[in-house]
Order: structure tokens, then C-alpha cells, then sequence
């Protein structure tokens, strides 16, 4: 079991940069995937990237090359840094964690995901 906590959005502009972090309690943070997601109001929750156990990680289109995930095992903390944000990333924004063994890829689906936090609201304003 582990217990998810998110923090660090905000109302930013266009082109500013956010991290936000999410905080796990329970042991064996580090054989876990942990991922973010985000819901926009009216859609569908979407994949946003994660970071496998062994520390690889994978990114949607849409914010590949301005979004990184890293983890700090040792604080059994994720984050996800985000430059150049967009209006668009607007979204309520979720951790989310999974226990991976290592030849288990990461999953893009919420569904794999049985661990989730209760979100924290990101807005980016034109």
C-alpha cells in the first residue's frame, strides 16, 4: 500500500515554469512506476509521463521536451518539472503509482495505475 500526496501547482502565465511534487508514505517507494496524469475540465484523464523503477522514463507528445519527471528514492518523492507552460496544460494534475518489476514497461493507461493521489490544480493563463 502506499498513500499519494501532490503539491505544487498554481496559476501561472504562458511560458512560465512550475514543479510539482508528489510525496508517497508506505514502504518500497522504489519499486514502484509513478506517473502523472492530468484531467482538463470535461475530458478524459490523460497520460502526462512517469518514471519507471529503473528510472527510465516516457513522456506524451504533447509535452515531451518541455516536462521532466525525476524521483528521489531516498524522500519517496516524484516530481514533474514544467517549462514553458501552455494554456492548454491546463488541467488537474494526479500522481499516480503502480509496483513494477523491472522487465514490466511503463504503462500509458490510468487503469494499471491502483495507487492515486487526490490531484493539485494547475492553470496557465494566455
Amino acid at each position: 500500500q502506499v498513500q499519494l500526496g501532490e503539491s505544487g501547482g498554481g496559476s501561472v502565465q504562458h511560458g512560465d515554469s512550475l514543479r510539482l511534487s508528489c510525496a508517497a508514505s508506505g514502504a518500497s517507494f522504489s519499486r514502484y512506476t509513478m506517473a502523472w496524469f492530468r484531467q482538463a475540465p470535461g475530458e478524459e484523464r490523460l497520460f502526462v509521463g512517469a518514471i519507471h523503477r529503473s528510472g527510465s522514463t516516457a513522456y506524451s507528445e504533447s509535452v515531451e521536451g518541455r516536462f521532466t519527471i525525476s524521483r528521489d528514492n531516498a524522500k519517496k518523492t516524484v516530481y514533474l518539472q514544467m517549462n514553458n507552460l501552455k494554456p492548454e496544460d491546463t488541467a488537474l494534475y494526479y500522481c499516480a503509482a503502480r509496483s513494477t518489476i523491472l522487465t514490466v514497461p511503463i504503462s500509458r493507461s490510468d487503469v494499471e495505475y491502483p495507487y492515486w493521489g487526490q490531484g493539485t490544480q494547475v492553470t496557465v493563463s494566455s
